[in-house]
């Protein structure tokens, strides 16, 4: 990422973040207002006041959550210029001095992680059945249709995934373009005729509307978060563009765009009340209605693309710091590093989309869940932050001075949400716990198991010596043997030992390392240290949204003193096969869970790009 980028590049990310960045808080306003309206069986009195005091809480909204909580302040907590919630993690965990507070901020960040994957089931399913229900507007005898063919829209949007988005990606920002600017001059239009909804511009409105009458007030909070989806996501999709173009395109143009939609779709209402059955349709021409739902079904696929591309680049980096199983990952791209697709992930993410939508069956009824997972996630970034800030401030009065205006808000937005879980906020709630069982299982079994792995392990000095004295045949080529415990044998090379009776002329003992920073430095990335008869000791350090490649980095361990030729390497790698025993470590119910998702990982050749056709699994059983 360039950090002094011309003001041609400058524009020219501008335009790419407005096709990623902010599609999921762009098309907030197909249902916003509308289920502002109906939430509570519509407790909230439709008149002119609560209409100026809503639109004021939006305006308000936009600007206390994304311009100052996550442009203006969460966005400087860059792990070297990497944003999102793992990013955010693994600064707070850095930061952390005891053991209790690194497991503390672990569980914090896992929960973060699984509440995204909950939103990035939900994103998906409004957004295009938001757009979709446009048709009842347009042809009111097709309603029947609406889900048909949203879920058509879905299951094409997954199997796309495995082709990448850089043939069609170019298209994005242009899309978006277009469809911010119409947001812009429908809402325009219709201020036009009720100039006076511009009054909401004044807090207050907002101040009047939560004075008069709280508790409707602030059931109604629940639905105003929506207003603010995707905020995250500015965060998230730092490291592809920079603070800059993000910060830039949001006040010159996203913001004014949706305030602008929000007011006209106000002005709309407070004229024709009975518009608020889907006023973001109903504020544009007859003639126009067909193809804004086209742009508006073109724009949510849009926003989904962003979301799913989000769930893989998490995923891959929960895969490398262990908090997920191993699995497949596929490049898309050849030229840019973050075209990736996991085909575990995005055939998980299609399944609980289109069950999303089968279960929930309406946009409306989404509201709900959508609004808890994205409330618990803002809630976790600020508890993060606030650890994260007050090393870099040096100063936890400050922190907490300017934090917990922030946490007040969050949890404002999240207790008006946290009452509508019996009205579908439990699905994200589900899904958390199940996410988060699964993760920390797994995190915990890997631990368990590296420790006893470990403690069986002789150590390789130890074993040197020993096989001095041993008149053990040795072949040309290299070896790697490759374990998790550098300071130990693998048990691949005891059996290897134990069954071929020789070894190669040079041995490589490779642990790969996982770094709590988004990007390794060349100069740290390969490190090799040589032992007595012939072996060697490396290690390969990776950032966490590196692309691990062995054969790569070991073929620059010539200048670190050894010489590596790739056609006469063999990688021999340990497979365990675990035998649940009963002890107080792990309930055996966790120790399962953990079997099972041990035995479903990816072979570590795909991770790490070895050569299949030079790769040799030795097994072996352990008590576990």
């Amino acid at each position: 990422m360039n950090n002094n980028p011309t003001k041609k590049q400058t524009a020219a990310l501008s335009l790419a973040a407005l096709g990623v960045v902010f599609g999921d808080i762009g098309t907030s306003p197909l249902y916003s207002i509308r289920e502002i309206f109906s939430v509570g069986n519509g407790i909230l009195e439709l008149n002119i006041q609560n209409m100026l005091g809503v639109l004021s809480m939006i305006f308000w909204s936009l600007i206390a959550v994304v311009s100052v909580k996550y442009i203006t302040f969460i966005m400087r907590a860059n792990n070297n210029g990497e944003g999102g919630i793992m990013a955010l993690l693994s600064l707070a965990h850095r930061n952390a001095k005891t053991k209790r507070k690194r497991m503390f901020i672990a569980i914090i960040g896992i929960m973060g992680a699984c509440m995204f994957y909950a939103d990035g089931m939900i994103t998906p399913a409004i957004s295009v059945l938001s757009a979709v229900e446009g048709i009842e507007i347009a042809f009111p005898g097709f309603h029947y249709f609406v889900i048909p063919i949203t879920l058509v829209i879905i299951f094409f949007l997954f199997w796309f995934q495995s082709r990448g988005t850089a043939s069609v990606g170019f298209l994005f920002g242009p899309v978006m373009l277009i469809w911010f600017s119409t947001l812009a001059f429908l809402g325009v239009i219709n201020i036009i005729n009720e100039p006076s909804v511009l009054k909401a511009l004044n807090p207050f409105y907002a101040y009047q509307y939560l004075h008069s009458n709280f508790t409707v007030a602030f059931i109604t909070m629940g639905a105003i978060i929506l207003c603010v989806t995707g905020a995250e996501s500015l965060y998230a999709d730092m490291g592809h563009f920079g603070r800059a173009p993000i910060r830039i395109t949001w006040f010159s143009f996203v913001f004014p765009a949706l305030t602008l939609n929000y007011f006209g779709q106000g002005a709309l209402i407070i004229n024709n009340p009975e518009y608020i059955s889907n006023p973001f349709y109903l504020m544009s021409p007859e003639w126009f209605t067909i193809p804004l739902i086209l742009l508006a079904t073109v724009a949510t696929v849009i926003a989904s693309q962003a979301c799913i591309t989000g769930a893989f680049s998490v995923s891959r980096q929960a895969l490398q710091l262990g908090f997920i199983p191993r699995m497949k990952v596929d490049h898309t791209s050849e030229n840019q590093e973050g075209q990736i697709y996991l085909p575990r992930v995005n055939f998980l993410l299609m399944i609980g989309v289109i069950a999303v939508v089968l279960i929930f069956q309406k946009s409306s009824n989404l509201a709900s869940a959508y609004g808890v997972a994205i409330t618990i996630d803002m809630l976790i970034a600020s508890l993060l932050a606030i650890i994260v800030f007050a090393e870099i401030w040096k100063n936890w009065i400050k922190t907490i001075f300017v934090f917990s205006i922030f946490l007040i808000i969050d949890l404002v937005f999240f207790g008006a949400n946290i009452i509508k879980v019996p009205h579908g906020g439990w699905f994200p709630l589900l899904i958390g716990i199940i996410l988060l069982i699964l993760m920390t299982t797994w995190s915990k079994g890997r631990g368990l198991l590296y420790k006893k792995l470990k403690q069986e392990s002789m150590l390789i000095h130890d074993f040197i010596k020993t096989f001095k004295r041993d008149s053990i045949a040795r072949v040309k080529g290299t070896s790697v043997f490759m374990t998790p415990n550098s300071e130990g044998v693998p048990h691949a090379l005891l059996h290897n030992l134990k069954h071929n009776k020789v070894i190669h002329e040079k041995v490589v003992i490779l642990t790969v390392k996982f770094l709590d920073i988004p990007h390794a430095k060349q100069k740290d990335l390969l490190k090799i240290e040589k032992l007595p008869n012939n072996f060697y000791r490396a290690t390969i350090s990776y950032g966490f949204s590196d692309e691990p490649n062995i054969p790569k980095e070991l073929s620059r361990s010539k200048e670190k003193g050894l010489k590596f030729e790739p056609m006469s390497t063999s990688y021999f790698i340990g497979k365990e096969t675990l035998v649940i025993t009963q002890d107080k470590n792990m309930t055996v119910v966790r120790k399962r869970i953990f079997s099972f998702l041990f035995n479903s990982a990816e072979e570590i050749t795909n991770q790490f790009k070895l050569p299949v056709n030079r790769v040799v699994e030795l097994g072996s059983q352990n008590n576990f």
